[in-house]
């Protein structure tokens, strides 16, 4: 009987919690994870740019990146933060065009990475892999429009509210616990996320902490009253 390595279990463990790869046997797990290759990002590294060529489709395994659109003004908007079993980079892949965001990482990330040639290969052996494709990246693109939406008819403080509320709803999903809710995410980061600017952010934070709803630190701040988030999101 053949066995697998620690590493290449741990990595069937981590494609099991993808969207993308979650109906797949052990077997057919085990043949992405024969393909996929280790990658480390520091905090504020750059995966990849708007523009570049896409050849690679990344799994986070620990850590946190987002998706970045740039405008030629300066400005940016995230599109997407990504957290561990999330899968990222995988459009341009697909339709062959090229990145149609900027990633970067966060905190320190590790992932594993899938090459172009082997995912397409993947997709014609294994068609399943293909519907759950498709049907992730249709609820990020829900997501996205609701955000858009939700930006365009909510005033900063509901929008800002509701971005602390999903965030809390992730962290909790990720196994932090009942009660205070740490959140790692700047007052720029949450602003681009509301789609607001930095200050108007900043003034509602200040608000919500006077109210001992939150407090802040440096690159963080702590939720401790997570319901309370719902009286401002409207």
């Amino acid at each position: 009987m053949r066995t697998m390595s620690s590493s290449t279990e741990d990595t069937i463990a981590l494609l099991h919690r993808v969207p993308v790869f979650s109906t797949l046997s052990s077997e057919e797990l085990e043949h992405v994870a024969q393909v996929a290759v280790p990658r480390r990002f520091e905090a504020g590294e750059i995966v990849f740019k708007e523009g570049d060529e896409g050849s690679t489709c990344y799994v986070v395994r620990s850590g946190r990146a987002r998706a970045v659109r740039e405008h030629p003004d300066g400005r940016s908007i995230t599109l997407a933060h990504f957290g561990p079993g999330d899968i990222f980079g995988e459009m341009a892949m697909l339709d062959g065009e090229r990145r149609s965001a900027t990633v970067e990482s966060i905190d320190g990330t590790n992932a594993i990475a899938i090459l172009s040639a082997d995912m397409h290969r993947l997709l014609r052996e294994y068609p399943d892999i293909s519907v759950k494709l498709i049907a992730a990246l249709g609820q990020r693109l829900r997501e996205t429009n609701e955000r858009l939406a939700r930006q365009s008819f909510q005033t900063v403080q509901s929008r800002v509210a509701a971005v602390l509320a999903e965030l809390v709803s992730t962290a909790r999903a990720e196994g932090q616990t009942e009660g205070d809710v740490v959140i790692r995410s700047t007052q720029a980061e949450l602003a681009q996320l509301a789609g607001s600017s930095r200050e108007s952010a900043s003034r509602f934070l200040a608000v919500l902490e006077r109210a001992g709803i939150i407090s802040q630190g440096r690159g963080k701040l702590t939720v401790h009253e997570p319901e309370a988030l719902g009286r401002y999101v409207y």
